[in-house]
């Protein structure tokens, strides 16, 4: 390539060469991204380093030929981070660059020589770097010092964590750059999000209706106290707090107004607002949208499509297209004011590998965490989610908040050596027993053995009563005993997304109109769903799920007596294996012994007793040490256990750091006209992915031998060779959804929502 000849970055298909990015304008372009995102958390140099080195590998010839159409495969990532090792000191802070910069298209590789081409160890020792490079670029500035302090025995986890915030940063830098080069008009939309500042006048001006209405609830004095003590507290330097309000103290929107005022008052970035099921997502997102604008609340997960809600009142006069174009971009990195997402989306992203999961890490910095019902964190994985929100808290001036109704003991203490340093406590221990004595709106009794027809001529006896037991199927069968009785309904995850949530809105209209309301569900009900029955039944559980079954009971505290939680162990259905049948047994434990199963100190004994028995292995589990000859057992294990070298299996603990293991199978309901556009759009369109992601509050999950079934009786249409479409609407119940009766026991995959 001729000396004088420009080199180049990106390409412009039809456009001359002189209309194309320059490679010196990108890699600066990216540098001071990346060095401004990585300042949230002290890295500024590290940033500038990896923007500055990442596409080194693009000085080659064969690399320009492909920008210019050839067809020649060019790693273009290997070379960089192969300088990086070659010319930072200490050789540990260059391999950390050298992860970012080698992954920043194909995902963070894993980091020992395995066998494994892709293994980091293998690239660097196969790159050859390009004689083409620059001076400038061979003699960047190295990095002065380590953002974090690394404390012994939890060096290598810390060290881990902090190369994928830096490689967030540097893959947002890069999508971002390319992204004003290519399609400049997607920053105008990127940046048209209201301030904190804003949405923190607004949470103001709508808490100051609550208490101008004309009819207050009985909890209501004691709601205000929760938002007075939120309010309180938000002046507090950036931390770990906890938030333990009981169910119906409000503590939804006082958590928020605590999140927005603490932001303000210490110049954080945003509020990220994480939810453990996508039952209760929208239902929170609705009031946050109701609260501080439609304009303002980003809701990333798998069931929302920001264009279902055309036609509602909007804020943003630009309109609903533009606002759920804003909404798409802002799902990339979390680049809002106001995050609703779920705990699956959070935790996974925390240890992911891809750059699409990893490029809105570096926007959890510096912002407020609000994690709503923290006791919903499996115990298989508790240890690697401590870790992380240590992490968050202690080097990147992140503000955690575990949000709960029943406060899980999450604290360091003798049976659980890894949990958290103390948290600031918003609801002072001697308000808390006040607060709860007083929004006790229930009480709890164990009926002991119960058969599904007693059952079901117990529920049939109330007028309105919830049922909630542990799987789909008994949910199913229990509804077909109660048959003609009035008013009768059933909810469970064998109904799509949007179907389950007409079904709740039907019910919400039968109990606020006093018809007759027998309610049959699985426990997708129990997590914040905003229902109230005098009476509740729930199958024998943790302590945690009887708290939150007893949610959904006397909620407003309108009954003149305490509503009633009747907790049963089934007959007809054999006892859950695994995790549920520990948590069971457990709770039944806590029954026994304590008289007040629902204090505070019942429910602590309760998750001391589940996290001891787990034991150290239960509560930091991989899948692949059983698998394979690997020795390594467990995520922080594997991060910690060659942390010296820096040497991180990063593609293995993201495959292993599952939030929901599942074997279940996607298949796409065309319920309503919505879903039958969609998948006919999925047929003849050219692209698929918006129509996918709108095709998830359309999908139910189900057994691989549900869907063996359906799939030999022809029942199953395979659309773009990755959707699975329900061709045969006669095997969706309109009652139960959708349900393959293929005989047999229960088996252990049958106890899922």
């Amino acid at each position: 390539m001729p000396e004088e000849c420009p080199w180049y970055a990106h390409s412009v298909p039809d456009r001359p060469q002189d209309t194309w990015q320059t490679l010196p304008e990108h890699l600066h372009g990216v540098a001071r991204r990346a060095a401004a995102f990585a300042e949230a958390f002290g890295a500024r140099q590290w940033g500038h380093a990896a923007g500055l080195l990442h596409d080194a590998g693009k000085y080659t010839e064969a690399f320009q030929r492909r920008l210019a159409g050839g067809a020649e495969r060019v790693d273009h990532s290997t070379a960089g981070a192969k300088l990086a090792v070659d010319t930072m000191q200490p050789k540990n802070w260059g391999r950390a660059l050298a992860y970012c910069i080698a992954g920043h298209h194909a995902g963070l590789p894993d980091g020992k020589e395995s066998g494994d081409p892709s293994c980091l160890t293998l690239r660097l020792r196969n790159a050859v770097l390009p004689a083409a490079m620059p001076d400038w670029l061979t003699r960047a500035a190295a990095p002065q010092a380590l953002p974090f302090t690394q404390v012994a025995g939890r060096s290598g986890f810390q060290a881990a964590f902090f190369i994928r915030m830096l490689y967030s940063c540097l893959v947002d830098a890069d999508f971002l750059d390319t992204e004003v080069f290519l399609e400049k008009g997607k920053q105008a939309l990127r940046e048209g999000h209201p301030p904190l500042e804003a949405l923190w006048e607004r949470l103001q001006e709508h808490l100051g209706k609550f208490k101008a209405k004309e009819k207050p609830s009985p909890v209501d004095p004691w709601r205000n106290a929760v938002l007075g003590w939120c309010l309180e507290a938000a002046g507090h330097a950036p931390g770990l707090f906890s938030l333990t309000v009981p169910t119906g103290g409000g503590k939804t929107l006082s958590s928020l107004a605590f999140a927005l005022q603490h932001a303000v008052t210490h110049d954080l970035k945003r509020v990220i607002y994480v939810i453990p099921y996508t039952s209760i997502i929208e239902q929170n997102a609705d009031v946050f949208r109701e609260a501080v604008g439609a304009d303002a609340v980003v809701e990333h997960h798998s069931n929302f499509d920001p264009l279902a809600r055309k036609g509602q009142k909007r804020e943003d006069p630009a309109g609903d297209e533009v606002l759920a174009a804003r909404h798409d971009l802002a799902c990339e990195n979390w680049d809002a004011p106001l995050v609703v997402t779920t705990s699956v989306q959070f935790f996974e992203s925390l240890f992911a590998a891809r750059s699409s999961r990893c490029r809105k890490l570096h926007n959890i910095a510096k912002s407020v965490v609000i994690l709503d019902e923290a006791q919903m964190l499996p115990p298989r994985i508790l240890r690697p989610c401590m870790e992380a929100l240590r992490a968050l808290t202690e080097s990147y001036g992140t503000t955690v908040v575990l949000c709960t109704a029943t406060q899980p003991a999450l604290t360091q203490t003798d049976t659980f050596p890894h949990g958290l340093d103390r948290p600031v406590k918003i609801v002072r221990d001697k308000d808390k027993e006040e607060l709860f004595r007083a929004l006790r709106r229930t009480r709890v009794e164990h009926l002991g053995k119960l058969t599904d027809e007693g059952l079901a001529a117990r529920l049939g006896g109330h007028r309105q009563v919830l049922c909630v037991v542990n799987c789909r199927r008994h949910a199913r069968l229990l509804r077909g005993r109660l048959g003609a009785a009035e008013g009768v309904f059933h909810l469970s995850a064998g109904m799509c997304p949007v179907h389950r949530s007409r079904r709740l809105a039907d019910i919400r209209a039968a109990l606020q109109a006093g018809r007759p309301c027998r309610v049959v569900s699985t426990t997708l009900i129990e997590c914040g769903v905003d229902v109230s029955f005098p009476v509740v039944y729930r199958a024998e559980a943790g302590i945690d799920s009887v708290a939150q079954a007893s949610g959904r009971c006397n909620r407003e505290g309108e009954l003149p007596e305490r509503g009633v939680v009747y907790v049963f162990e089934p007959v007809d259905v054999p006892t859950p294996g695994g995790d549920m049948a520990r948590a069971a047994e457990i709770g039944a434990g806590i029954m026994r012994r304590r008289p007040d199963v629902l204090s505070p100190e019942a429910v602590t004994a309760y998750f001391r007793e589940l996290y001891w028995t787990a034991g150290e292995d239960g509560l930091d589990a991989l899948e692949w040490d059983r698998r394979g000859p690997d020795v390594l057992r467990g995520i922080v294990s594997a991060l910690q256990s060659d942390g010296n070298r820096w040497n991180f299996p990063f593609r293995k603990v993201a495959d292993a750091f599952q939030f929901i293991t599942s074997c279940y199978r996607p298949v796409l309901v065309p319920w309503d006209e919505e879903g039958e556009a969609i998948v006919a759009g999925l047929r003849h369109a050219a692209h698929a992915g918006k129509l996918a992601r709108r095709a998830q509050r359309y999908t139910v999950q189900i057994p691989p031998w549900e869907f063996a079934a359906l799939e030999a009786d022809g029942a199953l249409e395979c659309v773009r060779e990755r959707f699975f479409v329900l061709a045969r609407m006669d095997r969706y119940d309109d009652e139960e959804g959708l349900f393959v009766d293929v005989g047999g026991a229960f088996r252990a995959e049958d106890w899922i929502a």
